[in-house]
């Protein structure tokens, strides 16, 4: 798959701190001056605009694609037919340094995965794929070893690696 822009996965259970450590990731990456954009995947069905609104009624009536535009930005909800794949999300955000995504373990990009101490689950990540693990439990995956809380640590590695900024 060919892509334009970086991507970066965040994989790990539910519980593993994945949003709590993705929200320091962001916020340390924006203060180095990147741009970021973020892919939440989720199985679950979402009402993505609150019942009564105007948009809300737009989109009730049918409408394929609502946009709410505002002085700080843009809502957009577009409707499809299936779930869209991770390829055609990525391929919706534009203008950003680099894209993370939260969930679509099984995509073909680099990922760090997110594991705390006690949990008795992990992903599956192909060798090929792993770029670190986050984590307060000591790990022997050959490769990076950040902290729960080590989002410096970790945006210095995606900048070395993945962003090619010394």
């Amino acid at each position: 798959m060919e892509m334009n822009v970086p991507v970066i996965g965040l994989a790990g259970y539910s519980g593993s701190g994945k949003t709590t450590f993705l929200e320091k990731l962001i916020a340390e990456l924006k203060r180095r001056g990147y741009r970021v954009g973020v892919i939440k995947h989720t199985h679950h069905q979402v009402e993505f605009d609150q019942p009564g609104t105007d948009t809300w009624r737009h989109s009730r009536a049918g409408a394929d694609v609502v946009a709410l535009a505002a002085p700080n930005g843009v809502s957009l909800v577009r409707n499809f037919e299936s779930e869209p794949g991770p390829e055609k999300v990525i391929s919706m955000i534009d203008e950003v340094d680099v894209i993370i995504i939260e969930g679509y373990k099984r995509g073909k990009w680099p990922k760090i995965e997110v594991f705390r101490s006690g949990m008795t689950e992990r992903p599956v990540i192909p060798a090929e794929e792993l770029l670190a693990v986050v984590s307060d439990a000591p790990q022997s995956a050959g490769v990076p070893r950040f902290g729960l809380d080590d989002a410096v640590g970790t945006a210095g590695l995606i900048e070395r690696v993945i962003l090619k900024k010394l």
